[in-house]
């Protein structure tokens, strides 16, 4: 059995939600957990036997993605990675429909498609498994989640021991089910005549209203165009899983996805982590640090902290639930904690920066007015002076910060 696999990753007008992160990084190669979360999908395709090829297909310019394909391969030598670029936005699967040849090269009988903006631990060979015991078009990962959430996501009603879809949609206005898309599925090559089938209803549609045409229509949505006619041909089946899942919209959501990968690295490979040592810093697990960084032994570290390359962190210093980037700098005996710290960001002595734990970490930055309760994020190159204190703030790159500041979007 041959497999492919398609990551989409959209493009630069998507990761509005993402910013101020993504005003320097796109979103895919945004690092959690101490790697870009596009290279933790291609972790897990990397295990399933008979996977060789991976496109990533998105609309950011070619030049994006060419060092991180070149690191790729050398992390993933079984694997043959390519960025296919969209000269313009066709839609979650119109960019599969635009690519399909590419797709179809080497006759795989089956091609995963992965929505870049999820972290989950991929159960993929499980999916295969389900997906050879029926004969509909495609398997959907889905989970669980609580009746509040339900609606924020596509909902799917299955019919209980063969697990067929019989009812799919996409953020419905009212509950239907607490069982959503993960937005993981496993295609059989035949999608691509119901593709078909699915432009020329949209096509059909235009020419009925021509007065209602707009350039959006020509668009084709996986979700919405696609899965939903697929669950009413009862050629739609659903793979359950009850590891970890989180979607990444916000910038705040990479705090919760940067704790679930951490915890599965502790599981599987502890020896990726950061551990307690004699004369090193207090680490409380799970803690990723990389190499170059420089932690002070007085310091303590952890849960949930990822610490990127060439970081120093002073003496007495406090950190928890926080991805620290690159080139940062954290002077003596201060703390942070919830909070996102932006690449060569230096925060000075006696200084707390910290955001609120919320549960909902895709929750827009403002609401009514006010900013929401949520992770405090510092965008790139701001300076945060000795003794002041950023709690609940969203801040914008090359800032510097004198006055303390609470619940504030600081441009």
């Amino acid at each position: 059995m041959s497999f492919k696999a398609v990551i989409l990753v959209g493009g630069p007008s998507r990761a509005t939600r993402f910013r101020p992160l993504s005003l320097d990084v796109p979103k895919p190669l945004f690092p959690v957990a101490g790697a870009p979360i596009i290279t933790h999908h291609l972790s897990a395709l990397s295990k399933v036997d008979g996977l060789k090829e991976v496109l990533i297909i998105g609309f950011f310019e070619d030049n994006v993605f060419a060092r991180f394909v070149d690191d790729a391969a050398t992390e993933f030598p079984n694997l043959h990675i390519r960025y296919l670029r969209e000269y313009q936005e066709l839609g979650t699967a119109g960019g599969l429909y635009h690519f399909r040849d590419e797709i179809l090269r080497g006759n795989p009988q089956q091609f995963f498609v992965i929505h870049v903006d999820i972290a989950c631990l991929l159960p993929l060979n499980e999916m295969v498994e389900a997906h050879m015991k029926h004969r509909g078009l495609c398997t959907m990962l889905g989970t669980k989640v609580s009746r509040e959430e339900a609606t924020k996501y596509g909902c799917l009603v299955a019919k209980p021991g063969t697990n067929e879809v019989l009812h799919y949609v996409e953020k419905p206005d009212s509950f239907i089910s607490d069982l959503i898309s993960c937005g993981a599925f496993l295609f059989d090559t035949a999608v691509f005549g119901e593709m078909k089938k699915a432009i020329d209803r949209k096509k059909d549609a235009t020419e009925e209203n021509d007065y209602l045409w707009t350039p959006s229509d020509d668009r084709l949505r996986l979700e919405q165009d696609l899965l939903r006619p697929l669950s009413e041909q009862r050629k739609l089946y659903v793979y359950n899983t009850e590891n970890f899942w989180r979607q990444i919209k916000t910038a705040g959501s990479s705090i919760p996805a940067n704790a679930a990968y951490l915890d599965q690295l502790s599981q599987e490979s502890p020896e990726k982590l950061a551990q307690n040592k004699p004369g090193g810093p207090e680490i409380i697990a799970p803690v990723y640090i990389h190499p170059s960084a420089h932690v002070d032994p007085t310091a303590k570290i952890g849960p949930n902290v990822s610490i990127g390359p060439r970081v120093t962190v002073g003496k007495g210093v406090r950190i928890k639930d926080s991805i620290i980037l690159d080139n940062v700098q954290i002077g003596t005996a201060s703390c942070v904690q919830h909070s996102v710290i932006g690449w060569s960001s230096k925060i000075g002595t006696w200084a707390r920066v910290e955001g609120s734990p919320a549960s909902d970490h895709n929750i827009d930055m403002m609401k009514n007015g006010v900013k929401s309760q949520s992770i405090t994020i510092l965008g790139k190159e701001v300076l945060v002076t000795d003794e002041i204190i950023v709690r609940n703030c969203i801040v914008l790159p090359h800032k510097e910060l004198k006055s303390s500041h609470h619940s504030e979007i600081l441009m």
